[in-house]
């Protein structure tokens, strides 16, 4: 996490000796019905450090059972995915000067001398998030961020008056980066409302009205449904276990964007007469008949290049669409539009949390058909619209990732010392690292009197 080599005036120190983990509040010295903040888990952003303390309740209501918390604490996500996802955060000014929150957070009150968003930025840095999550512990789904790791872990600490100019430069250095990161993301979302428009056009056929006045067609669009547009039924996979050196069975992971990756595969445990009713073949199409989101579930996808034997699972459905009557990349577009989507989300129901639709609800989804060489034109057209709309976006992308890059490496460089200038009038960070050590000890004194 931290560089081997520091600055002469810091010291690089586990968690614990620089902030209370987990600390503890005298509940007695509150009344059940003062008003306090509260701050379950959704009320901390991914990745931005934003929190919502808006929420209030009874300290009654909430001093069992919830994680205390004061102004300035660090709130650190401690269960998967939330920790992965960045929901960490400073608190800020609270109703009553307390708050109370989701037991899944981690609290980190600094000492005096740690400044507070110092030690959020740390934490909640890329780099801190991926070694924590290489130590976490309990049963998948439900894997936490133990208190071990956050008390054992490292942190390289410069003196206060240069944490606080750390601060100031990677928020100002942040700010500029977000406006930029902003500025991406609504070119990104203007360009998906120019495709949905350009396919909507498509669809109804505004795209092609010129074509068709030239061409004199008279031909209307007619409403059919899927199953109209079928050379063979409708027809599910096959279960299949995994066997070494087996027939090779695509994975559900094939489906990606505009095709099916035909190198995403498992060895099964077919011999080829059995595999042979379900070879991928040439521009059938593929879709999931399950997907853990109902706006993913049913997305489709088609085989095309076909020049190697690979059978398709139980996982997906197969259409086998009519080349004299439908144009698969027409149909490919459609069933991903708005238009087959909403009758997708509509038919799908849910088991055990997996959204499923079946071979029925396939058959009848429906929308307008125009004749096939109109088809062909509107395919023609779109592929000299879509392909640079999909660069802009695929442009956007990568600057986005590059934006995020960046990011993680102003962090490095603030915590290794080469994102300010030092001060050598600066009191070294061993000297406040003492303070904080006679602070505690004094503390311990204190507790032990009371005791005694």
């Amino acid at each position: 996490m931290t560089s081997k080599v520091l600055p002469d005036n810091w010291v690089d120190v586990t968690l614990i000796e620089v902030a209370r983990i987990n600390p503890t509040i005298d509940k007695s010295t509150y009344v059940d019905d003062l008003d306090v903040s509260f701050v379950p888990m959704p009320a901390v952003e991914a990745e931005t450090g934003k929190i919502d303390v808006s929420q209030i309740k009874r300290f009654g209501e909430v001093k069992k059972g919830y994680t205390p918390f004061l102004q300035h604490d660090v709130l650190f996500a401690k269960i998967t995915p939330c920790m992965e996802n960045g929901k960490v955060a400073v608190a800020p000014e609270l109703r009553n000067d307390i708050g109370f929150g989701s037991t899944e957070f981690h609290v980190l009150r600094a000492y005096e001398g740690i400044v507070p968003h110092y030690l959020y930025y740390f934490v909640s840095s890329k780099a801190y998030r991926y070694d924590a999550e290489h130590n976490m512990t309990g049963a998948v789904g439900q894997k936490r961020v133990p208190t071990s790791y956050i008390e054992k872990s490292n942190i390289p600490i410069p003196p206060t008056n240069e944490q606080k100019r750390i601060v100031a430069k990677i928020e100002e250095l942040f700010s500029e980066l977000d406006k930029g990161i902003e500025n991406l993301k609504t070119a990104r979302e203007q360009l998906k409302v120019y495709r949905q428009a350009v396919l909507k056009h498509a669809f109804e056929g505004k795209l092609t009205a010129d074509w068709r006045e030239e061409q004199n067609v008279k031909e209307e669009w007619r409403a059919v449904a899927v199953s109209d547009l079928l050379s063979a039924p409708l027809t599910n996979g096959r279960s299949v276990k995994d066997r070494a050196g087996g027939f090779p069975v695509l994975r559900l992971t094939a489906l990606h964007a505009n095709t099916l990756d035909l190198s995403e595969f498992k060895e099964g445990d077919w011999e080829h007469h059995d595999a042979e009713p379900y070879f991928v073949t040439e521009n059938d199409f593929f879709l999931a008949r399950g997907n853990g989101s109902k706006h993913l579930v049913g997305i489709g996808r088609l085989a095309v290049n076909v020049n190697s034997q690979v059978a398709f699972p139980d996982t997906m459905i197969r259409l086998k669409l009519n080349a004299g009557i439908v144009n698969s990349a027409f149909f490919a577009l459609i069933w991903n539009s708005r238009i087959l989507r909403s009758q997708i989300e509509a038919s799908a129901r849910t088991t055990a949390g997996i959204y499923k639709i079946n071979q029925y609800h396939v058959s009848g989804f429906q929308f307008l058909l125009p004749s096939l060489p109109e088809q062909n034109e509107i395919i023609t057209r779109l592929e000299r619209i879509l392909p640079s709309v999909d660069k802009t976006e695929f442009e956007i992308d990568e600057q986005l990732k590059k934006s995020e890059a960046l990011r993680q490496s102003i962090l490095k460089k603030a915590f290794s010392g080469e994102l300010v200038a030092q001060d050598p009038n600066d009191e070294p960070a061993s000297v406040l690292l003492e303070r904080i050590r006679a602070e505690k000890n004094n503390q311990m004194n204190v507790k032990k009197r009371v005791r005694k």
